[in-house]
């Protein structure tokens, strides 16, 4: 049985898949406007916020919100993190690589995480000390223990081109020493797949907390490790994260160190 929180941040999700969803056949006529260089909003990623969160205030109207199209409401040590569409850029091309990401932290540590993807209909939930699941099947991490073997992901800096030399140097050493590396263009559907074996890591520069809060619960409640390039657990301040299983985490953590 779900959390009542949990509950509510799936309903939410997939309120805004629905969104996302009826406007797929018409993408040629969205009005796309760009936030930042390679940064992209539509009035779908805005209408899908809307909707996620007159979903939520309509169960904890006290509670806050760090949104990525509203930005941030304060004053509760419940806060919602929410990214209503991970992947616009992949929205908008008509390339089926995106979600519906929802997380809630209580005065700071994650308690409820989903990553919806409308178009598998593949819901990724976590609640703190309670597992991870996808479609209410339990999920946990691979058991690949060798980097050589090892299928990773990775999101290019789009956001922060000062972190494309450092990246580079990154991706050249891990494509030669992992089994294949995958940039699809959504983090939290990446942090998805490392939780539930599809990935046996991932790491990326410059993220968002809400490209990543409800990604790094899954992963964490299914049994991954979670930290920053550094090997701190200051990635959601920081942005920069780095994903695996016990086993590919640690090596992937000596490779990055020494290439970066």
């Amino acid at each position: 049985m779900l959390h009542p929180t949990l509950n509510i941040a799936a309903k939410a999700a997939r309120q805004a898949g629905n969104v996302i969803l009826r406007h797929l056949d018409r993408l040629d006529s969205l009005t796309v406007e760009t936030k930042n260089k390679n940064d992209f909003v539509t009035e779908v990623d805005k209408m899908a916020e809307a909707e996620i969160i007159r979903v939520i205030k309509s169960a904890y109207p006290d509670h806050a919100i760090l949104a990525e199209e509203s930005g941030a409401q304060t004053g509760n040590s419940y806060q919602w993190i929410i990214d209503p569409l991970d992947g616009t850029t992949n929205y908008v091309h008509g390339f089926p690589q995106f979600a519906v990401s929802i997380a809630l932290s209580r005065e700071g540590v994650l308690e409820q995480g989903v990553i919806f993807d409308p178009i598998r209909s593949e819901m990724f939930t976590a609640s703190r000390g309670r597992g991870a699941q996808l479609n209410d099947r339990r999920i946990r991490v691979s058991n690949v223990n060798r980097l050589r073997d090892a299928l990773l992901g990775t999101g290019f800096p789009f956001r922060a081109m000062d972190h494309l030399d450092p990246w580079l140097r990154t991706f050249r050493v891990m494509l030669v020493q992992t089994s294949g590396v995958r940039r699809a263009g959504s983090a939290a559907l990446d942090l998805a797949y490392v939780a539930c074996g599809r990935f046996d890591g991932f790491w990326e520069f410059g993220l968002q907390a809400w490209d990543m809060a409800a990604g790094c619960l899954l992963i964490q409640e299914a049994g991954g490790l979670i930290t920053d390039l550094d090997n701190t657990q200051e990635y959601l301040a920081t942005g920069n994260i780095l994903a695996g299983n016990p086993y590919i985490h640690g090596q992937m953590l000596d490779v990055i160190a020494k290439y970066r």
